[in-house]
This record gives structure tokens, sequence and C-alpha cells, in this order.
């Protein structure tokens, strides 16, 4: 794949994950940090030239508003040429709201996986024309087999997986590469709120840092997909060996 020194586009400026990939990577580079509320991304910008970017940019992102997602992609790439595209928005939603209440279900539905195949899809197009570049998805082990506890949730990780996967397969040959996080539990400010309502980490889980370690140096090296810890790969096939009977009482 050829060498392109461009910019540096994490959709979610806030992401706990993206931007700690993103500042491993800003060095001698221009980021863009799309998100909501936009101007308020001081601490953020100021990590991310601490960490050697050339300049730090932020401009609006509403994941839900799929219909504005063209003109701002079109708006980033005329910039120029871009290196690498983080996309790390997200939010896990209230596993026992989104079972009872359809328009919680459908808005996890909407930003974990229709969002993320609006912009996923629009991006891989950009980059086509480019001919280089790489885009970063986050998958999950919990649709890998989704569980009775976050079903919701997990279902769209299931989704984006199985999307991402085929369309790395086509992006095969063009130049553009996709690399594919499949992350266990992640100790952060993600699942901060669900730690202090009792739920216990899982065994393997990683901190935001670890889990960005593990993407840049598998960015570094070429990869199209990571697991994280590595040991998550043969754990999701052990959970697709298990008997139904068994798997519908596992925890979160």
């Amino acid at each position: 794949m050829a060498a392109v020194t461009g910019s540096i586009l994490l959709f979610g400026g806030r992401s706990e994950i993206g931007l700690a990939v993103a500042t491993r990577l800003a060095a001698g580079h221009p980021v863009v940090l799309a998100a909501r509320r936009s101007a308020d991304l001081a601490e953020q910008t100021a990590a991310l030239l601490a960490a050697g970017a050339t300049q730090v940019s932020t401009v609006e992102f509403d994941a839900d508003d799929t219909d504005s997602h063209p003109a701002l992609i079109d708006e980033l790439v005329s910039r120029g040429p871009v290196e690498a595209a983080i996309v790390a928005f997200g939010i896990l939603g209230d596993a026992a709201r989104s079972e009872a209440e359809v328009e919680h279900a459908l808005e996890i539905a909407r930003v974990d996986y229709l969002a993320q195949v609006s912009v996923i899809t629009l991006l891989a197009n950009k980059l086509r024309e480019q001919g280089s570049g790489t885009i970063v998805a986050f998958s999950s082990i919990a649709g890998q087999r989704v569980r009775r506890a976050n079903y919701v949730y997990g279902s769209t990780k299931a989704g984006l997986d199985g999307f991402a996967s085929g369309l790395s397969d086509a992006l095969h040959g063009t130049g553009v590469r996709l690399l594919l996080v499949r992350s266990g539990f992640v100790i952060g400010a993600m699942t901060k709120e669900l730690m202090e309502s009792g739920v216990q980490p899982a065994p393997m889980s990683r901190t935001a840092d670890q889990v960005a370690d593990a993407v840049v140096r598998a960015y570094r090296r070429g990869k199209w997909v990571v697991w994280v810890p590595w040991a998550m790969a043969p754990t999701a096939l052990v959970f697709r060996l298990l008997p139904r009977s068994l798997w519908r009482r596992m925890p979160r």
C-alpha cells in the first residue's frame, strides 16, 4: 500500500479510545475532530497538539443525521489527502431500557449501526478515489455471539462486524484498508456508569490506552483485523460452541 502523508480524521471527537488512537498517530499530521458541540473540544485539541499534530481543526458532526454525512465527508476530503479515518463514535445505551422502550432500541441501532454504515461507506468511496488510506472501525466481542444481557447493543456490533468484514474484502487490491478492531470489555468513560451500577469488568478487560496501543501496532504493521487482547479470538470461538441453554445465562 502506498504511503500517504495526510490528515487524521476522528469521527467521535470525544471518544476516549478514538482520541487515544489519534494522539498516537498525530505527530506530523493535521488532525480533524468531528463531534457534536465541536466548539467545546479544547482539551482534546490540546492533547493532539502536545502529541505533535501540525494543526487541529474541529467540525460539527451528528452521527444520527445521516443526511448531513455526504456533504461533511466531501468537505473534509476536499482539504487534502486522508491518511487515516478513525470511526469511533457510539453509545452503549441502557440494556433494560432498550428492551422496554422501542425508541431507545432504535437510537442504539441508528448510532451504533446505521450511522456507522453511512460514514464508513462514504469514507471508503472517497478513499478509493484517492487510492490509499485506512479506515479504523470498532467492533466488539459483544457482536461475536449476542448475549441475552445486552442483545440490542450486541446486535449492532454483530451487524457492524459483518458489514466491515465484507467491506474489508471489497477494498482488497484498491490501496485502501479497513482495520477492524474486535475488543473485549473496555474500562473507561463509556462503561463507567455500568460499573458504578455494580457490573464487574469481564475477564481480559482492557483500558482505552491499552486498546489504542494494540490498534496502532496493528495499523503500523498493515493488519486488517486486530483482537484486543489477542486471546479474545479463541475466546470468541469457545463462545460460539457453548450450548444455548448455558449461553442465555451468560452475564453482560
